[in-house]
């Protein structure tokens, strides 16, 4: 993952111990003061909130733990890899996107952060500036030309 993904990661999870975890604990206690719990819907919504977010922390740890942080700004090169920004071409409507290729925990398409395990990026890698790819995609085949690869 890019070092961007690792912190935004961090700041999920930085607000989800000081934030939502305090509020779902006090919220909870405000539903046991009502009485019978067997029947208390803001009890069950509670408990079911802090299922979420002791399973989103949990998550969140598990992958911070495990990534492999590649600081982008010291990579360089003129073929696609991770971390690289493609710009491309459809060759059909000479459309021009941009992509970051990044770790899947992080991609946002419509933010041009593609996962590098996407058909698109997996099409990407290795090839260079003038080269074209073709992709599968829902409405059929798609070709692009790499136009720029840059590492930032």
């Amino acid at each position: 993952m890019t070092a961007s993904g690792l912190a935004s990661m961090q700041e999920e999870l930085k607000q989800l111990k000081n934030v939502a975890r305090p509020e779902v604990i006090r919220s909870i206690a405000e539903a046991r003061e009502h009485g019978d719990l067997s029947e208390n819907a803001e009890y069950h919504a509670a408990r079911e909130r802090q299922s979420f977010i002791e399973g989103r922390v949990a998550e969140l740890e598990d992958k911070m733990a495990r990534a492999e942080v590649i600081d982008v700004s010291k990579l360089s090169g003129k073929s696609v890899m991770f971390g690289a920004t493609v710009t491309i071409v459809d060759e059909d409507t000479e459309e021009k996107l941009k992509y970051q290729l990044v770790g899947e925990w992080e991609s946002d398409v419509k933010a041009g952060r593609l996962a590098i395990n996407a058909p698109l990026a997996r099409a990407l890698v290795g090839k260079a500036v003038g080269d074209s790819v073709e992709v599968s995609t829902p409405k059929g085949e798609k070709s692009y030309e790499i136009v720029k690869v840059r590492y930032v």
